[in-house]
């Protein structure tokens, strides 16, 4: 039952995602955060982004999103974002592309073909451990992008806000 409720929850979720019209990011633009919202930091376009302290403290998105980047991307985009021979370096991808085309193409996956190649992106939109986690793995590249943090585990981050865990419960189908 738990897992129907999760599985509903998700779907709602992705429909919510592709139906709606979702803020655009400022690409290379100014990542500052300017409003915060139980542990999570938005920029001037509401789109999530990252806030680092002056002593290196990263906030708990950018530090899930390194562990859930590492856990379901690193594997083709390569450690940190930083691309292989198989995929590109999505910090370089998210210099230039929007909350709203990351979110499609993870949810939807993208094909480009060419007289050379043939890159295909699978859709993950069916799958929790990067849906429910999907804006932490866009701030972690964001910060990426924007050189905020650099290679490597963060050594400091702020405590998992209890909406996050919440939230985490909720969509992986757990009470």
């Amino acid at each position: 039952m738990k897992y129907a409720i999760g599985a509903a929850m998700l779907a709602g979720w992705i429909f919510f995602v592709v139906g709606s019209d979702l803020a655009l990011a400022d690409g290379s633009g100014d990542p500052t955060a300017v409003k915060t919202e139980d542990g999570k930091y938005f920029d001037k376009g509401g789109n999530p982004t990252y806030k680092i302290q002056s002593d290196g403290t990263v906030d708990w998105l950018t530090y899930s999103g390194y562990r859930r980047y590492h856990s379901e991307c690193h594997v083709c985009h390569g450690p940190d974002g930083e691309g292989s021979t198989y995929a590109p370096a999505l910090k370089d991808s998210l210099k230039t592309m929007s909350y709203s085309d990351f979110v499609n193409v993870v949810v939807n996956g993208r094909k480009n073909v060419t007289t050379a190649t043939e890159n295909v992106m699978p859709a993950f939109g069916a799958n929790p451990n990067v849906m429910c986690y999907l804006d932490d793995i866009f701030v972690y590249l964001r910060a990426r992008a924007n050189e905020a943090v650099p290679r490597g585990r963060p050594p400091k981050h702020a405590p998992k806000p209890q909406s996050a865990e919440t939230a985490e419960k909720s969509c992986l189908g757990q009470s």
